[in-house]
C-alpha cells in the first residue's frame, strides 16, 4: 500500500526563467528519506506557504482554485510566483501514484529555501485522509477564542499577513490545543472588536434566514475553497449567499453553522461554547454530497 507519495519541485531560482514544458517539473523522492536543509527557512522561521487539497477517486478537487490562492499567498510573502504548470504536473503525479482510496489529500508547498541561496524549495505529497464521517454527521463542538486583532487589521496592518496561508500555524495549533483544554473540537476565531472571523483550519459558515452567510474576505481571513464551493452548491439549489460583516451575536443566533475545509468537508457546528445548537442534517449531507462529487 502506498500510504505517502512525494515528489520534490526542481525549483528555479528567483531571476531564472519560466517553466520549460519540456524539462522535468519535480523529482520523485522517497518520504522517510532526508530532502529538506536544516536551514531552510520554511522550518526554521516558517518562512513559506502551502495548500492542502482535498483528492477524491485519485481525482484532485478544485486544483486551479488552489493553485492560484497558493500564489497569491506567495506573492504576499514575496516569494517567487509559483510556476502553476510545475506545481499542476507535479500535484496531479503524485495523486495518480497513490494508491487508489476514496478520500485522500495533496499538500504543496513553497519556503523562502536556504537563506542566502536565492532559491526557494518546493514540494508536493499525497496521501490517504483519516476518516471525517463522525464531524459530518454528528458534528463538532467549537469554543470562540480572540484573536487579538481588530476586523480590519488587514488593511492596518498587511506585514501581519492576515489572509495568506502560510506555514506559520504556532497560533492556530495552539488554539486548538486550547480548545481541546475546554473539552472542544475546534476553536473559531473572533477579533477585538467582536466579529467572528474563522476557525483554525476551516471557514465558518452560517445559515441565517434560509441564506448561507460567510464572513467578508476583506477582514484578515483565507478565502476559502471548500467555501466558495459550498456556496456554488447554494446557489444551484436556489439558496441565497453572502459576504458579510457577523457578529459573534450573528454566529450565536444562526439558525445553523458549519466549519467548512478541504479533507473534512463540511462539519456541523453542535456546540458553541458549551452551549448545544441545532443541525440541519439534511442540508449538511447535500453540501458533503455535492462537494465530495466535484469534478473542478
Amino acid at each position: 500500500m502506498t500510504e505517502t507519495v512525494l515528489a520534490v519541485l526542481n525549483q528555479p531560482s528567483r531571476d531564472a526563467a519560466p517553466h520549460d514544458p519540456a524539462a522535468d517539473a519535480f523529482t520523485w523522492a522517497k518520504p522517510l528519506e532526508e530532502h529538506i536543509q536544516v536551514q531552510d527557512l520554511g522550518i526554521t522561521r516558517g518562512d513559506g506557504v502551502f495548500e492542502t487539497i482535498t483528492v477524491v477517486d485519485g481525482h484532485p478537487q478544485a486544483l486551479e482554485a488552489h493553485i492560484a490562492r497558493f500564489g497569491r499567498s506567495a506573492a504576499m510573502l514575496d516569494l517567487p510566483a509559483p510556476d502553476a504548470e510545475a506545481w499542476r504536473q507535479a500535484i496531479e503525479a503524485v495523486c495518480a501514484r497513490l494508491d487508489p482510496v476514496r478520500e485522500a489529500f495533496a499538500k504543496t508547498v513553497l519556503t523562502r529555501g536556504v537563506e542566502g541561496t536565492d532559491r526557494p524549495t518546493g514540494w508536493v505529497y499525497a496521501a490517504p485522509s483519516g476518516d471525517s464521517t463522525a464531524a459530518r454527521t454528528e458534528g463538532i463542538s467549537v469554543v470562540t477564542l480572540d484573536r487579538g486583532y481588530r476586523h480590519d487589521v488587514e488593511r492596518t496592518s498587511p506585514w501581519l499577513l492576515q489572509g495568506a496561508k502560510t506555514l506559520s500555524y504556532g497560533v492556530n495549533m495552539a488554539a486548538l490545543r486550547e480548545a481541546a483544554r475546554r473539552g472542544a473540537d475546534d476553536a473559531v476565531f473572533v477579533s477585538t472588536d467582536g466579529y467572528v472571523l474563522e476557525g483554525t483550519r476551516a471557514n465558518l459558515i452560517l445559515s441565517v434566514g434560509g441564506r448561507l452567510v460567510t464572513p467578508r474576505t476583506d477582514i484578515g481571513i483565507l478565502a476559502g475553497t471548500t467555501q466558495a464551493d459550498v456556496f456554488r452548491f447554494a446557489e444551484q439549489e436556489g439558496i441565497e449567499t453572502a459576504y458579510e460583516l457577523l457578529t459573534v451575536e450573528d454566529f450565536l443566533s444562526a439558525d445553523a453553522a458549519w466549519l467548512v475545509s478541504s479533507v473534512r468537508q463540511a462539519a456541523p457546528i453542535r456546540e458553541v461554547n458549551g452551549n448545544a445548537r441545532a443541525i440541519d442534517a439534511a442540508l449538511t449531507t447535500g453540501i458533503n454530497d455535492f462537494l465530495l462529487a466535484r469534478e473542478v
